[in-house]
């Protein structure tokens, strides 16, 4: 997409279920200036007496032109229509939790954040994941002998590592000069952020958001941090929406406090936008890599409903929620929980205004993909772990 002219706005939403796609161009005020749209099958040309603005669309991606519908001027947005699309590429997302491992090899851990070195070379035998919840009422409805996991925790030995929905469980006891207490928070050494916490003698939980694991004979990848928060969460909500056939999620903190209730409503969205408000988070360092990227690409995304729970905000939707056995409850740092409170709002204040609310939630996108590395790469580097 060229650099938009002033006071010309762009935004293409494809729905790759539906082959359709929603394009509205924002217009510099109603009535003013007559504007040229062109679409063809593999881009759109927006022209003013101020400038051209180009989108071109991916290869995947045809439009249909003379399908174009419902065109309608939406005061604050610009003009809405409708068309067709074609789209061939894929919808449905990897699943980054059930990876084949291919060969035995060692690995290193990393702080998101900073870089900062947390396992080196650890050669891993065992990747496996955690059970549901509820694994232990499963075993007594099944088995006809008694329970031979009762009272029996999971934890990984020396060797192992063990994922649940938004965590690792590793052992570190011939990492640890003396026993560690109970419940102690792991901080990294550079940067002090909350990368997990011992939950036992020897075991220990690393959330997702906060650690990058990597072949040891590779480098470090340098990922924004907000792209890279909000490509975890989004494929783990996907995830397990599709494994457990559950769409709303609690979001809380390790210190057991809501902090965001999120609605997914679609996985199969490819936006194309320069659609900009930034001046509301220019404070914001965690944010500054959105206002920096290329308008010209084109980005997977969930959309969600949000609605924030600080400040004693939807303590009643809320409880109604945690009361509610089809809403599924993901934890992370607290401190992360905040950074997903900001790039919701950051996201939602991009969309054109007529698209930010869906009843009393908000209604931003959140992008699953992420780069250089992304989140599958980096749960895929585990398949070179052998499992035995």
């Amino acid at each position: 997409m060229a650099a938009p002219a002033a006071g010309t706005r762009v935004f293409l939403e494809v729905r790759g279920r539906l082959q359709s796609a929603l394009l509205i161009v924002g217009l510099p005020e109603e009535g003013g200036m007559a504007t040229n749209i062109s679409i063809t099958p593999s881009s759109i040309q927006v022209d003013s007496p101020k400038g051209c603005t180009e989108a071109w669309l991916p290869a995947e991606v045809r439009l249909a032109p003379s399908s174009c519908r419902g065109l309608q001027y939406v005061a604050g947005d610009g003009l809405h229509l409708r068309l067709q699309a074609q789209v061939e590429f894929r919808t449905e997302m990897i699943s980054v939790f059930n990876q084949i491992p291919q060969a035995q090899e060692c690995c290193t851990f990393y702080c998101q954040s900073c870089g900062e070195v947390i396992i080196r070379d650890r050669k891993l035998l065992r990747v496996l994941p955690l059970p549901s919840e509820n694994w232990g009422a499963l075993v007594e409805e099944w088995c006809c002998h008694p329970d031979p996991f009762a009272n029996r925790s999971l934890h990984p030995q020396e060797n192992d590592c063990f994922f649940g929905d938004s965590f690792f469980l590793v052992n570190l006891k011939s990492d640890m000069q003396q026993e560690p207490k109970v419940n102690t928070k792991v901080i990294c050494k550079r940067c002090k952020v909350m990368l997990g916490e011992i939950m036992s003698s020897g075991t220990t939980k690393f959330y997702m958001t906060e650690i990058i694991i990597q072949p040891s004979e590779r480098s470090f990848p340098i990922i924004p941090r907000s792209r890279f928060v909000q490509s975890v969460i989004a494929q783990c909500l996907v995830e397990l929406s599709t494994a457990r056939s559950t769409f709303r999620f609690s979001i809380q903190g390790q210190d057991g406090k809501v902090y965001v209730l999120l609605w997914l409503l679609n996985s199969d969205s490819l936006v194309i936008a320069s659609w900009t408000n930034s001046k509301h988070i220019k404070k914001f360092p965690l944010l500054e890599d959105t206002l920096n990227t290329d308008s010209s690409a084109a980005w997977n995304a969930i959309k969600v409903l949000y609605q924030p729970c600080i400040k004693s905000g939807n303590e009643k939707l809320a409880s109604s929620w945690e009361s509610d056995i089809s809403v599924h409850s993901l934890t992370l740092p607290s401190v992360t929980c905040l950074e997903l409170l900001l790039i919701l709002a950051r996201s939602n204040s991009t969309l054109p205004p007529s698209l930010r609310q869906m009843n009393s939630f908000q209604l931003p996108h959140m992008r699953e993909n992420i780069r250089p590395f992304t989140l599958c790469d980096w749960l895929v580097s585990l398949n070179f772990l052998q499992v035995h």
